[in-house]
């Protein structure tokens, strides 16, 4: 695995996009895509031009359907977005869990980089990496995500030529990762049919998410999960101390019962311990 993670990590650093063939059996993708049915028939359209007036979309996949957990814990996958954004942070988190429905007659979405929805600065560090599971094959005439490989290098461009974009051809099992420094939007959909698609996306484990995986996933739904995937919806510290509940990591808000009096306890980096402990016994001298 680890020759496919630095290959396909360097082509992501290099183009802001990769794509992973048969990342998953297309039988696990029908298994989802069965259980997320119901909400795609249910949900209404979108309102607004940038989510669009023809498309679908819901979130929280975690609680609608037991498969979706083989997207967001994928073991290349993780270590792919971990490759990109560990530099910046102490660990990773889920940003979202997404479902989209674009329907014919949908127009191409504007052109958009994902990391400008956090007001930090740009060009000098990676915020978040977004990972596309289509679960129908998505082509240039049915609305596949348009990409400018390269445009994560500069970033002050807002809009480059349509010319100049990329519609990865993807099959279900694929999955295409793109930084949230390349700019992409949706393609239009000129085809008779919807397509749909999931988006799971990971961002810097100190930020603030798209989808407040807290709410959408409250202690008496993620006491469920595994630890690592609790952890990764936000049951976790980022160290030093961010992220805690009365002074301890959130983790404890999973157990069968919570002391109503809790005692903190530090979350240091092991820099951070040692520079404490330091000057401590540096008080004692």
């Amino acid at each position: 695995m680890s020759v496919a993670v630095d290959i396909a990590a360097g082509d992501l650093s290099r183009d802001g996009l990769c794509v992973l063939r048969g990342a998953l059996d297309p039988a696990a993708i029908g298994a989802l895509a069965a259980d997320l049915a119901p909400s795609f028939a249910l949900t209404p359209m979108c309102r607004g031009v940038f989510y669009g007036h023809r498309t679908r979309r819901f979130g929280a996949l975690l609680r609608r359907s037991s498969h979706a957990e083989a997207l967001v814990r994928h073991p290349p996958v993780l270590a792919i977005v971990e490759r990109m954004l560990l530099p910046w942070c102490e660990r990773i988190a889920l940003n979202l869990t997404q479902a989209v429905e674009i329907h014919p007659g949908a127009p191409a979405q504007l052109p958009h980089r994902d990391q400008d929805m956090w007001a930090g600065p740009k060009g000098s560090m990676e915020y978040l990496v977004n990972v596309m599971w289509p679960i129908d094959p998505f082509t240039r005439s049915n609305g596949g995500t348009r990409l400018w490989p390269g445009s994560h290098v500069d970033q002050d461009v807002a809009e480059l030529p349509e010319d100049d974009a990329v519609v990865p051809g993807l099959a279900p099992g694929d999955a295409l990762l793109f930084l949230g420094s390349t700019l992409h939007g949706g393609g239009g959909n000129l085809s008779g049919a919807p397509r749909r698609g999931v988006i799971v996306s990971y961002c810097l484990g100190w930020l603030k998410p798209f989808e407040l995986q807290w709410l959408v996933y409250p202690p008496a739904i993620a006491r469920h999960f595994s630890p690592e995937l609790a952890a990764l919806v936000g049951y976790a510290q980022h160290r030093p101390n961010l992220g805690n509940v009365e002074g301890q990591c959130p983790s404890i808000l999973l157990g069968e019962s919570v002391p109503e009096y809790l005692g903190a306890i530090d979350a240091l980096r092991p820099d951070q311990e040692a520079q404490a402990a330091a000057f401590l016994a540096d008080r004692r001298d």
